[in-house]
Formats: structure tokens, C-alpha cells, sequence
């Protein structure tokens, strides 16, 4: 569920294939990923808030975001607990932590615990999940 109390966000399949780009869609409705150093976001210093490419819902603000030399954009916590959520991946022989976005359940990475204070975790997201908006443009 969703933090905020509005119920989720439920497209068909068609709906999201028409409203994403390829790249988009395989990473935010199929789970997939970019390749390491290749995504918009992963050196971007530019200040703002990270949104959800396919529904728009806040996740990280740039303020949280770090250097982690994986090659994905990194950040040490989302703008607020409800804004994601977490599942268990078993994908690829591993188990990892996925991180969805709490409003419409796209794909954008996963978290783990070894990430810089105050939190100790990294968010490793996908650029191709995220639209990063200026403070200007974000602002309600």
C-alpha cells in the first residue's frame, strides 16, 4: 500500500508499454537494469528531486544522493519510508532487497546495507526509473 492512503496505481501492460520508452519499460514494469556507468543519473550533481518515471511520486531528493563508484545512481534514504517499498529478489541466484516505488510498483533497484552514515544504506536505483526535477519544477 501506498503511504499517503490513495490506492495504487494499476495499468495494463499496454497502457504502460505506450506511455514508456523501451529502456523504461524493461527496468520499471519487468524488473531489469542498466548497465553499470551507462544511466543519465549516475554522475549527475544536479540539485532537484528524483521522481518515479511512470507515476511521478517523489522517491530521493539529491541532497541523499552519493558517489557509490557502482555505476547506478546512490542515494542513503528516500524523501520519506512510505515513498518505497521493499521485497525480497531472489532473481539471479541471489537475494536481494528490490526496491519498488510504493505508488505504482515500478522497479528501480535495490537497497543495501552498506551505504554511508547516518542511515548505512544505498539505494541503487536505475536512471532510466527516475525523472530528476528541479526544486522549481517540484514544488507544490
Amino acid at each position: 500500500m501506498s503511504g499517503d492512503g490513495e490506492s495504487k496505481i494499476e495499468k495494463t501492460d499496454e497502457e504502460w508499454r505506450r506511455e514508456l520508452t523501451p529502456e523504461q519499460y524493461q527496468i520499471t514494469r519487468q524488473a531489469g537494469t542498466e548497465p553499470a556507468f551507462s544511466g543519465k543519473y549516475n554522475d549527475s550533481k544536479d540539485p532537484g528531486t528524483f521522481h518515479c518515471v511512470c507515476c511521478d511520486t517523489p522517491l530521493f531528493k539529491s541532497g541523499e544522493k552519493f558517489d557509490s563508484g557502482t555505476g547506478w545512481p546512490s542515494f542513503w534514504q528516500p524523501v520519506t519510508e512510505e515513498a518505497v517499498e521493499t521485497r525480497t529478489d531472489r532473481a539471479y541466484g541471489m537475494v536481494r532487497n528490490e526496491v519498488v516505488c510504493s505508488k505504482c510498483d515500478a522497479h528501480l533497484g535495490h537497497v543495501f546495507p552498506d551505504g554511508p552514515p547516518p542511515t548505512g544504506l544505498r539505494y541503487c536505483m536505475n536512471s532510466a526509473s527516475l525523472d530528476l526535477k528541479s526544486e522549481d519544477d517540484s514544488a507544490d
